[in-house]
């Protein structure tokens, strides 16, 4: 799993649907480098190079440069051997390619394919969009824009969703949002007052999980199927059919906008390498067993539920 992501503080039982932040640890990185040719890497780039209206989205009108730019410098701050910035120019030193004032700039040869599928893939997209797809493509996480006085997202470069399309939540109000999530009381009830505590002083983090039959990290509905299980999934009792999906979400706060940026890093791994461990398969046995079936429907775990239990 992508560093950060802390699985005794995600998995708790009984299992409730609610916002569990927690302030950032001093000292921890809210960005995840990625490696050139690495898994994250070619799933973004091909989604930002054939299909990047499933990844970008804006409200008209919204200008999202102020907290791009506040992003390259905190990027800069934590990672200064993979990007750098001066206020105009932001570079990735790991993929031999620049942005500045929208315009892509080589800056050597990158060391992944022909060593110029970055730069030919951000100088497709718009001008308004380079910046932002350099950021994706040089980090692991997807990154969206919170808007702290309307408690909406205003802006998303989301290549990586779990099964939700970025095009069909743009602008809307957490509550919007968030109303297909299966026993969201306390989610829906804490909206408005999370959107602007994140938005505030402190840095948080939270984490998402699910056990899924679908391998890729790109999870979007276009090209996920409603029910990936194969029907005998769990068959094999040593590697199954299945994988551990998570997020470590993250907030960089920009209280001068009253906006913050939301910081997405799904990681996707075989499920039998994740539960590595006796304790870990009885966390999670524990924690599905309490799911109710409002839950288990939501998380797309009905069907398989029964051998997931038998195989922890």
């Amino acid at each position: 799993m992508l560093t950060g992501f802390d699985f005794d503080a995600a998995l708790q039982a009984p299992f409730r649907m609610q916002p569990g932040l927690r302030a950032l640890a001093p000292g921890a990185d809210q960005l995840t480098p990625i490696a050139p040719g690495s898994k994250h890497q070619r799933e973004k780039l091909a989604v930002l190079s054939a299909t990047p209206a499933h990844a970008l989205a804006c409200v008209p009108g919204f200008d999202a440069t102020p907290a791009l730019h506040a992003l390259c410098a905190h990027a800069q701050k934590e990672h200064p051997l993979h990007l750098t910035w001066d206020g105009r120019r932001a570079t990735a030193l790991q993929l031999g390619v620049a942005v500045e004032d929208g315009r892509v700039v080589a800056t050597g040869s990158g060391v992944f394919g022909l060593g110029d599928e970055v730069p030919r893939c951000l100088a497709l997209l718009p001008g308004a969009w380079r910046l932002a797809g350099m950021l994706a493509l040089t980090f692991a996480e997807d990154l969206a824009i919170v808007d702290g006085q309307s408690a909406t997202v205003p802006w998303m470069a989301v290549a990586l969703p779990s099964r939700w399309a970025p095009q069909a939540k743009i602008g809307l109000h957490f509550t919007q949002i968030h109303a297909p999530v299966a026993d969201n009381a306390v989610l829906l009830k804490a909206g408005e007052h999370l959107m602007r505590l994140v938005c505030g002083a402190v840095v948080y983090e939270r984490f998402v999980w699910n056990v899924t039959g679908h391998p890729r990290l790109n999870a979007h509905p276009a090209v996920a199927a409603d029910d990936p299980w194969l029907d005998l999934a769990f068959a094999d009792g040593v590697n199954p059919s299945a994988w551990f999906r998570s997020e470590r979400q993250s907030f960089l706060p920009l209280p001068h906008l009253q906006q913050a940026v939301f910081a997405i890093g799904v990681d996707c791994q075989p499920l039998a390498t994740v539960i590595d461990s006796v304790l870990r398969a009885h966390r999670l046995r524990e924690v599905v067993a309490s799911m109710s079936d409002d839950v288990l429907a939501y998380r797309g775990l009905v069907r398989v539920k029964a051998p997931l239990l038998a195989w922890l």
